[in-house]
């Protein structure tokens, strides 16, 4: 595999039997599902925000009882990274302000490029800038 950063075993573990279930490896599924991987709720209430049957986000599961405002950033995120979704009435709440101004922010940045990998080649790669000294 790749190198992908994960928040923890359960993390990577999930992304990978997601992946599996779904028998698709496209840039959607895997970052929807690294991004609904990254925390224990949205791993354990899969059911309630992806329709496996029909291969689509529910976006029902965004009202949930148990939904945090951590689980509804990732939630957003991912949701919008699939297809575009943002919430009618609550655009702004999919801002960039918004959905990284959390813990689970640097693993934002590892599922856009999941999702746009054709954009992020270069991410990642070190750039040396000389400074030359009058």
């Amino acid at each position: 595999m790749e190198n992908i950063r994960f928040s923890s075993k359960e993390h990577k573990d999930f992304y990978c039997q997601m992946l599996l279930k779904t028998h698709n490896f496209d840039p959607y599924h895997r970052a929807f599902f690294y991004t609904m991987g990254i925390c224990a709720e949205t791993r354990r209430n899969i059911d309630t925000l992806f329709d496996f049957k029909n291969d689509g986000i529910n976006p029902d599961g965004l009202s949930a009882p148990w939904q945090t405002g951590g689980t509804h950033r990732l939630c957003r995120l991912a949701f919008n990274l699939w297809n575009g979704f943002t919430e009618e009435g609550n655009e702004n709440r999919s801002s960039p302000y918004e959905l990284f101004d959390c813990d689970f922010a640097p693993y934002f940045f590892e599922a856009i490029r999941l999702r746009y990998p054709e954009y992020c080649r270069n991410v990642g790669r070190t750039i040396h800038i000389s400074v030359i000294e009058r």
